[in-house]
């Protein structure tokens, strides 16, 4: 018996005929649902060359100036996403080790604030950061209150990632690494991270794809990222569908490279001779 069939049986002649039917008629039904949505844009004229012209027709006079308007917001969006995931990882690395190593007083300050920002929505995290850090005096460019925001929140929720990382790794690993005289923090830094980043890692970078997604709510803030340059052009442009519908394409071809670079390192992770550790863990993390 294969992998594959180890939690059922197959499926019989009959039931594969079932499956077939199903399935025609689930495509049947997705390709009317289709037709009919396109054919009422059509009628409302929102498939209209003069709507696509500026984001599709290269020989519109428009195109360059709205791709480079929207390569800004692209930017600014990829940019707030690497300082947020740098900051991230290292706030979260850091409340881990502590939650792990810390005094039993000042790791209950750790799970107090993990679980306070872990309960928070994203969204209320960065408009706090926006709106009360000017208040007591701290001024910063735009970005940096999204940043702020993104790091409150995905830093807890690596925090935990990693935290059960290393909770996954034999206990006979630290009390060899003590045997041979290392210090608990030693064994920390040189035995029990590496690893617990190793087999976490696949867990990691799919919460990166979290942060990626979740800058889009610089818009709240008046942060011009790639869905506020968006809003902006289309107040020019009156085609707001066809905007949204090629900013929406954006984010998935950028959030499907970081999920292919998540499945190449599991399969970099998984191959034979390399040595796999315990199972990756669970991300305890939720999107926006």
């Amino acid at each position: 018996m294969t992998a594959t069939h180890v939690l059922y049986d197959a499926p019989g002649p009959r039931t594969r005929r079932r499956i077939r039917r199903g399935t025609a008629a689930l495509l049947t039904a997705l390709a009317a649902v289709l037709a009919l949505v396109v054919a009422r844009l059509s009628r409302q004229g929102q498939l209209d060359e003069a709507k696509w012209s500026p984001l599709v027709n290269p020989s519109d006079p428009r195109f360059g100036l709205v791709w480079d308007f929207l390569g800004g917001g692209l930017t600014a969006t990829l940019q707030a996403a690497a300082v947020s995931i740098v900051l991230s990882l290292v706030l979260g690395s850091v409340l881990a080790v502590t939650r792990v190593t810390a005094a039993a007083w000042y790791r209950w300050a750790v799970v107090g604030f993990i679980e306070l920002f872990r309960g928070v929505p994203v969204v209320l995290s960065v408009f706090f950061a926006a709106r009360v850090l000017p208040e007591i005096g701290i001024d910063l460019p735009t970005m940096w209150f999204l940043v702020i925001g993104l790091t409150l929140y995905n830093s807890v929720v690596i925090a935990e990632v990693i935290r059960a990382g290393i909770q996954a790794l034999p206990k006979g690993q630290a009390e060899a690494a003590y045997a041979i005289g290392l210090t608990r923090g030693a064994t920390l830094r040189l035995i029990l991270l590496p690893q617990a980043f190793r087999i976490t890692l696949p867990v990691l970078i799919g919460q990166l794809v979290v942060v990626l997604k979740d800058t889009s709510l610089g818009f709240i803030i008046s942060y011009e990222e790639l869905l506020r340059r968006g809003q902006i052009a289309v107040q020019t442009l009156e085609n707001p569908l066809q905007m949204f519908f090629v900013i929406g394409a954006i984010f998935i071809l950028v959030n499907f490279s970081l999920s292919k670079l998540a499945e190449a390192v599991q399969r970099r992770l998984s191959r034979p001779g390399r040595s796999s550790g315990p199972p990756a863990v669970a991300t305890t993390g939720t999107t926006t």
